[in-house]
């Protein structure tokens, strides 16, 4: 466990440990969860689909393409314990790989028509 107070920046840093200089990290979904076992209902949203969702999350600049470096503020689920359990999914790709998630930023999903 990390203990921080409410409201206080928390810094991450995700390390990519790999012998292949061309490889880039990108964070694709970052949820918070008042529990361990569910990461899918009742969580916080603090980047999905590459999208910033918490207005204090800011990334920093990494010199190194396989280190992803972000914050955010520390916060606390209403009516539960304290603890505040994260897990992010990152996604690896090959550098200079335009076409690659990694390169394709935030991805809103088109929403569909409603039919009449």
């Amino acid at each position: 466990p990390y203990y921080v107070n409410i409201n206080q920046n928390l810094f991450l840093e995700a390390y990519l440990h790999s012998s292949d200089p061309n490889l880039v990290l990108f964070l694709h979904t970052c949820v918070a969860s008042p529990t361990p076992h569910n990461f899918t209902t009742g969580v916080y949203d603090i980047i999905r689909n590459g999208c910033a969702r918490d207005p204090t999350y800011a990334t920093y600049y990494s010199p190194h393409r396989h280190i992803l470096r972000f914050k955010f503020n520390a916060f606390q689920f209403i009516q539960s314990n304290p603890l505040v359990y994260l897990q992010c999914e990152l996604v690896v790709c090959r550098a200079h790989d335009y076409s690659s998630r990694c390169y394709q930023g935030c991805v809103k999903r088109s929403k569909r028509e409603a039919s009449s």
